[in-house]
């Protein structure tokens, strides 16, 4: 993997936040989805109101860009945002709550069901993303096609909607990123964003600046959001760096005896704001994730549990059950954890190319494996000079969240791994 800059890192932090803005007219395969088996029926996002299904060779293509895997094509319509018994769809109901009672009802306008396939341009270019930054890599982006991927952050959608005319909105969705696999990191999390304009009016009849008036409501409202979920904590702001708003900021809060970052926000550059033909308007914008506010609140240890049907799990949750902080209110019991199965594999790198990185490696294991892989983690490298190769250990994981595994069925999955190591990363196992 190439190494990141500083600029680089927040970036790719800030589209982890789901804070960026921008799109432009949807493709045709952007759709909004429900699942039915192995495709999904689904209808345009905003304009074309007829059913169209898409099946898996819509997205899992020959392409040569193509790196979408049946791991994560099946994930897709599963909608666990919209469930209002599953964590998710709780914080999410709790947070549309909190802008019906501080903005009027259905003042900020709920979008939860956009479809997650959108254009390159949707993804980076109207989120400022330079053409050769990092997150465009295949390495981190699940690519359909050169010009089509699995959107990276639900701000792809935001230019069509602020051209359809919607002012002030939150939109909630599954995001798709090649990460690293441990009990914090999944390809698919959810995150939420909502999306504020101002009218010239409003900052002239306060008699502010626009960019003040947007960044004081912005973080008077945040603020009081972060009241709503976790109590009476303490906050701090920090300056960030993203490249869709100016000025940026993070929001911290102290909690269970650390600082814990809650969201992204900023106030939106006036060049996305011109894209979409408002350039007399201001605006602000915040994204957050949902799973690591679930995670934090309900005491939930492992990111795989939320994507569990096992009702040891699932019967844990219950609409309406949230209480601010968690304070009182019933948190996830862990039931029987089942031991791990833990097998290393050892490799000299490719001398040539890039086949081989920490992501691809993931994605190996993900596709063999899938939920049943809790960690894959570096633990030995070293450099032959003589041989002029460097060497790897991986140690991996598995753990099923509801059942033990078998020693046959451990090794049998573990050979499939170190097989397609060898035939898709170009590796030589040792």
């Amino acid at each position: 993997a190439q190494p990141t800059t500083n600029t680089q890192a927040m970036a790719m932090s800030a589209l982890r936040m789901a804070s960026s803005l921008g799109l432009r007219a949807m493709p045709a395969r952007a759709r909004v989805a429900t699942q039915s088996s192995r495709s999904m029926v689904v209808r345009a996002a905003v304009s074309a109101p007829q059913p169209v299904v898409v099946k898996r060779e819509d997205v899992i293509t020959s392409d040569p860009h193509n790196n979408v895997t049946d791991h994560i094509f099946e994930k897709i319509g599963y909608n666990l945002h919209k469930r209002p018994d599953h964590p998710l769809g709780i914080i999410k109901s709790v947070i549309e709550s909190y802008f019906d009672e501080k903005y009027g009802q259905d003042t900020f306008t709920s979008y939860d069901s956009l479809y997650p396939v959108v254009s390159t341009y949707a993804n980076f270019d109207s989120v400022l993303v330079p053409p050769d930054h990092v997150s465009r890599s295949q390495n981190d982006t699940y690519y359909v096609d050169e010009d089509t991927v699995l959107r990276c952050h639900t701000s792809a959608h935001q230019l069509e909607m602020l051209k359809d005319g919607a002012r002030k909105f939150l939109v909630t969705g599954d995001v798709y990123r090649r990460d690293s696999i441990d009990a914090t990191h999944f390809p698919v999390f959810h995150q939420m964003e909502g999306f504020r304009v101002f009218e010239p009016t409003e900052w002239e009849e306060a008699g502010k600046d626009s960019v003040d008036l947007a960044a004081e409501e912005l973080k008077d409202c945040l603020e009081g959001l972060a009241k709503h979920l976790f109590g009476d904590v303490e906050m701090r702001w920090v300056d960030a760096y993203f490249p869709f708003t100016e000025p940026s900021f993070e929001l911290e809060i102290f909690f269970k005896g650390e600082w814990l970052e809650v969201l992204g926000c900023g106030v939106t550059e006036m060049k996305i704001l011109e894209e979409a033909g408002l350039q007399d308007k201001r605006a602000w914008a915040f994204g957050l994730g949902l799973e690591r506010l679930a995670m934090v609140l309900f005491d939930i240890p492992d990111i795989r549990l939320f994507w569990s049907d096992d009702k040891r799990f699932s019967k844990q949750f219950k609409e309406g059950m949230f209480k601010a902080g968690g304070v009182d209110m019933q948190k996830f019991k862990p039931y029987s954890k089942f031991p791990p199965c833990l097998k290393d594999v050892s490799f000299w790198l490719p001398k040539e190319g890039d086949s081989f990185t920490e992501n691809n490696l993931c994605e190996v294991v993900r596709d063999v494996a899938g939920s049943l892989v809790e960690e894959v983690k570096l633990i030995d490298e070293f450099e032959n000079k003589k041989k002029g190769l460097t060497s790897n250990c991986y140690r991996i994981v598995y753990r099923s969240m509801e059942r033990s595994l078998t020693d046959d069925e451990i090794n049998s999955l573990q050979e499939q791994v170190r097989s397609d190591m060898v035939s898709k990363l170009g590796v030589e196992l040792r």
